[in-house]
């Protein structure tokens, strides 16, 4: 857990107290990440400066003076250390710029640009970028140059562009890779796709659970959607917005077994879902929404948790988009996703809808 470090009234270098001292020293002696950016350290016998959480061999506390600034080190002789880089931004800063870079690299490329020329736009040898990278992202750089390209042909085909223009446009070297891989990508034939689904058969049911009128459908290879509301017009009337050109078929007996498994599901949370599902998003939900199926029954986590879970420190608002955009209510459990502290955020589905499921979640959960 990161403490945070004492602010420093006086400049570390000038007369300051002995309590001062002996708290950066304390600092430098446990090479503590908290105080960096706070003061430097400078060590007589090397003539280097260093941050508080210098990973060299420790210097002699009779060698070691404290400065508030790296400016304040450098006039008073000293080179920053090769090691810790203390002119420099903080590592896990600098890596992430050089992760954001590599992503613009690759958004901007017709073709995926290889791991070698990645890595030399990182600044990185292959092994540690790779590493690096995906750390920061939680995927490979092939599997985001992969999910950016489907991301383009999605949007060139949802446009109108013709299939073949679609795919090359978004990177692909030749049609038959592309088909090779087709369903993955789009769920679907890329000629149903632009057609807004046409030529898809979406099955689909609406009954009624616990928490008002649920709506069931999917495609031949899964759950498409689990949507919760008060009536069933307005479940319908989204389901078509998302396929608004795929046939809607109603519910035969077997289906009705699914619906029957989803609203078991809805009521007994613990039993899990043990169907497949057909959920379409950007790498990014994709992430958020696998990291979503890991969180038990009777378990939340915050916003800035599930985003640091991704790989995606600060990213808490970009995961709350996410949660947003989920399709398959109660399947991928975004209703375990609560503000810091606790408290109830907003639901996609309703908050006391929420509120109903996280206390039906965390009852039976309950020993005994």
């Amino acid at each position: 857990m990161t403490r945070n470090a004492p602010d420093f009234e006086q400049r570390p270098d000038s007369d300051s107290s002995d309590d001062g001292d002996a708290l950066r020293w304390a600092a430098v002696q446990r090479r503590d990440p908290a105080f960096d950016g706070r003061f430097v350290y400078s060590v007589r016998t090397t003539g280097v400066y260093c941050r508080p959480s210098c990973p060299s061999r420790a210097a002699g506390r009779a060698n070691v003076a404290f400065h508030a600034s790296t400016g304040d080190a450098e006039a008073a002789g000293f080179r920053p250390c090769l090691r810790c880089a203390p002119h420099l931004p903080p590592l896990a800063q600098r890596q992430r710029e050089a992760v954001a870079r590599v992503c613009r690299l690759i958004d901007a490329a017709d073709e995926a640009p290889d791991l070698d020329s990645l890595a030399q736009a990182a600044g990185m040898s292959r092994f540690h970028f790779h590493r690096v990278f995906k750390a920061h992202t939680g995927i490979t750089p092939k599997a985001y140059a992969a999910a950016r390209r489907g991301e383009r042909v999605r949007h060139e085909l949802a446009q109108g562009a013709p299939v073949l223009d679609a795919i090359f446009d978004a990177g692909y070297g030749s049609s038959a890779r592309f088909y090779a891989g087709s369903n993955a990508v789009l769920g679907m034939q890329p000629a149903h796709y632009r057609a807004g689904g046409r030529g898809e058969t979406i099955r689909f049911a609406v009954g009624q659970c616990s928490l008002g009128a649920i709506l069931v459908a999917a495609t031949a290879r899964g759950i498409c959607a689990i949507l919760i509301g008060d009536a069933p017009a307005p479940l319908l009337d989204d389901l078509q917005a998302r396929f608004p050109r795929a046939v809607l078929e109603g519910a035969d007996s077997d289906f009705a077994r699914t619906v029957a498994q989803v609203v078991g599901l809805v009521e007994a949370p613990r039993i899990g879902l043990d169907l497949p599902l057909d959920v379409r998003g950007t790498a990014f939900q994709q992430r958020v929404w696998q990291a979503l199926r890991s969180i038990p029954a009777g378990r939340t986590v915050s916003y800035a948790e599930l985003a640091a879970i991704v790989g995606v420190a600060g990213g808490a608002r970009a995961v709350a988009g996410a949660c947003a955009a989920n399709p398959v209510a109660v399947a991928i459990p975004c209703h375990r996703v609560v503000r810091t502290g606790g408290a109830l955020s907003g639901y996609r589905w309703g908050i006391e809808r929420k509120r109903a499921l996280l206390e039906r979640e965390q009852e039976q959960s309950a020993p005994g």
